[in-house]
């Protein structure tokens, strides 16, 4: 009997040995799986569009694109850097570029910028001026790459309860749309991806949800709608 109750107890401590043993190399593998994971960083630089003027934080379109891509089972997390103000101009998101000096390891920059020289009424040679250093700027920040890099453009404002009543309409649509032609040949002829959300901003007159309470900026719902367009171009950078 004696006998007996040694190898039980032998065999008990066995089993529980390799137990644990199982059990650690498991969680290993789990903090390993863990630190494996790469972070993808992602930079978005602009406007009020970009900050997201008038809607919540989660609800600004690089929030929801960062969840979106984060969601995506690439097995990458998102870090997410916005570097954007309501009224900034070119010169202006310029100007805090050279300020912040962010680092030029970005896996994924996007830009939204030039509403506010048309509407401050700033002479079109500055925004195609500055339009290009800020396009090569962006470059420069994605890792050198152009490919990393979508230029989004130019919400038309004309069509929210602000720009109807503005006496304006035809004036605004039709210099937004200069500066968007401009901004996407550039593009096409430097090699930068360009994505057009302007269309979805002209169905604000028809459809309220796409604007902003304060009747001039752009809601969550039109973000969401940038953001089904702009997610299938940003996985193809980020794989």
């Amino acid at each position: 009997m004696k006998k007996f109750t040694n190898y039980f107890f032998l065999l008990l401590t066995i089993t529980l040995f390799l137990s644990c043993s199982t059990a650690n190399t498991s969680v290993k593998n789990k903090d390993n799986l863990q630190e494996a994971k790469e972070t993808i960083k992602y930079l978005a630089l602009g406007d009020s569009y970009t900050i997201g003027e008038n809607v919540c934080e989660t609800c600004r379109f690089p929030v929801q694109l960062k969840e979106k891509l984060d969601g995506s089972n690439l097995n990458k997390n998102v870090s997410l850097e916005i570097i954007a103000k309501t009224g900034w101009t070119t010169t202006d998101l310029l100007k805090a570029i050279e300020v912040e000096k962010p680092p030029s390891n970005y896996d994924l920059v996007t830009l939204l910028i030039g509403v506010n020289n048309q509407y401050q009424n700033k002479d079109f040679k500055l925004y195609e001026k500055e339009f290009a250093e800020l396009v090569t700027k962006a470059t420069i920040l994605a890792k050198g790459d152009c490919k990393n890099v979508i230029v989004l453009s130019i919400p038309d404002y004309a069509y929210t309860p602000y720009g109807d009543k503005s006496g304006k309409f035809k004036t605004i649509t039709t210099e937004l749309a200069k500066y968007n032609a401009f901004a996407k040949k550039y593009c096409q002829q430097h090699s930068i991806r360009y994505i057009n959300i302007t269309d979805i901003t002209q169905e604000g007159l028809k459809n309220p949800t796409l604007t902003a309470t304060d009747g001039l900026h752009t809601s969550e719902i039109a973000y969401s709608k940038f953001v089904d367009r702009i997610v299938p171009i940003a996985l193809q950078v980020i794989k």
